[in-house]
């Protein structure tokens, strides 16, 4: 019988784990993969629509395009996980696998910051940075606040990525010398494995007049005094505040017992992603592995998982340890793009290589995602 792999999740994670598998299995291997959404986003299409650069349906891939042999797409909400069994329920039956993967992700919880909800704007969502398009035309001037809500949050570059698009936005329509531009958050520097990625956003924000509020979360906000409330209790006025939600293990995740709370990451042996359950894997944002949450690394995770269901199935060599490794474009405004290569698990501490912004890297970036949709989606995928 073919081996049958469950995929929870059709992120990068789930993308690039059943490609591996159909490539070298093709029709010999069953592959299931399961996610509840229609289509896939990479995560800075987000930013490219809600500052008007894209429109939201050309950067909607829908999953009914993935045609590979071995693997069936069902799109349907995971209601219980069953890891010990290795069983899947779902809203469209139930699913028996020899290997389980586990690649939900990281789950949005805007109601856990008071006010954001009432008061604010999140744009880590789907939802949530398209309906910006349609609301930040509408700003007219005033304080504007990207605030981070938890400690754990998706893409660290994004927060800085969108002060200063917000910067060119403003300024393009007339509005920046009418605000100011501030940046809230947890961390000493805006990217603390890479010390000169994260001098040259200083020093881009300087140069902007932006203000970068280090060591702090936006623990809530006044919506009827207009302003949020930080970790240390100080107060900060706003016109408009563009929030980082708290982010959770999805709840069918706990209810599995692969996390022991909402906030507690999936555990994972760091050089093979696997659980603590046999054959059971996490990969990506929803593991707790040290690494960034960010769909590269979520990338690598896969390649590593990939490799050990091959090893195992043909009786082969391990693969190599997971080192943390990847590459994450930071959008710099002005048309210019930085990279920062990172290693997070190779050595004793992480580090990162800073390449300067450049027009050169505009490209790279484009070519990126290009690449990945060529390579999930198939060549011919637009």
């Amino acid at each position: 019988m073919a081996t049958r792999v469950v995929v929870l999740g059709a992120g990068f994670g789930g993308l690039e784990l059943t490609t591996i598998l159909s490539e070298e299995f093709g029709s010999d291997i069953e592959v299931v993969l399961i996610d509840k959404g229609d289509a896939f986003i990479f995560g800075f299409s987000k930013l490219d629509v809600m500052f008007g650069r894209q429109m939201p349906d050309a950067v909607r891939h829908p999953y009914r395009d993935l045609l590979k042999p071995g693997v069936r797409f069902v799109q349907t909400t995971v209601r219980t996980i069953d890891p010990i069994g290795k069983r899947v329920v779902t809203d469209a039956g139930h699913f028996e696998a020899d290997v389980l993967v586990v690649a939900l992700g990281a789950d949005l919880d805007p109601a856990a910051t008071p006010g954001l909800i009432e008061g604010g704007h999140e744009f880590y969502s789907v939802a949530g940075a398209f309906a910006l398009r349609d609301t930040l035309p509408a700003f007219q001037g005033g304080p504007a606040i990207v605030g981070v809500c938890g400690r754990s949050f998706k893409c660290p570059p994004a927060p800085s990525e969108t002060a200063l698009l917000l910067h060119d936005f403003l300024t393009e329509r007339g509005r920046r010398q009418a605000s100011s531009i501030s940046l809230v958050m947890p961390f000493g520097t805006p990217i603390p494995p890479s010390p000169d990625t994260s001098q040259a956003i200083l020093k881009a924000f300087a140069e902007r007049g932006i203000a970068f509020v280090k060591d702090q979360l936006v623990k809530a906000l006044d919506p009827t005094r207009k302003v949020a409330v930080l970790s240390d209790g100080s107060e900060m006025p706003y016109a408009l505040f563009l929030g980082i939600p708290v982010h959770r293990v999805p709840q069918v995740v706990v209810e599995s017992g692969l996390a022991a709370h909402p906030h507690d990451w999936v555990p994972v042996n760091k050089q093979t992603l696997a659980t603590k359950f046999p054959g059971v894997y996490a990969v990506g944002d929803v593991n707790g592995v040290g690494t960034p949450k960010a769909g590269v690394f979520a990338e690598g995770s896969a390649k590593i998982v990939g490799a050990a269901i091959i090893a195992q199935i043909k009786s082969g060599t391990p693969p190599e340890p997971y080192k943390g490794q990847g590459s994450c474009y930071v959008e710099f405004g002005h048309n210019q793009v930085g990279r920062v290569d990172v290693d997070f698990l190779s050595g004793p501490k992480p580090t990162g290589t800073f390449q300067e912004p450049s027009t050169a890297l505009v490209a790279e970036k484009a070519h990126f995602g290009k690449s990945r949709l060529a390579r999930w989606f198939g060549p011919a995928h637009p």
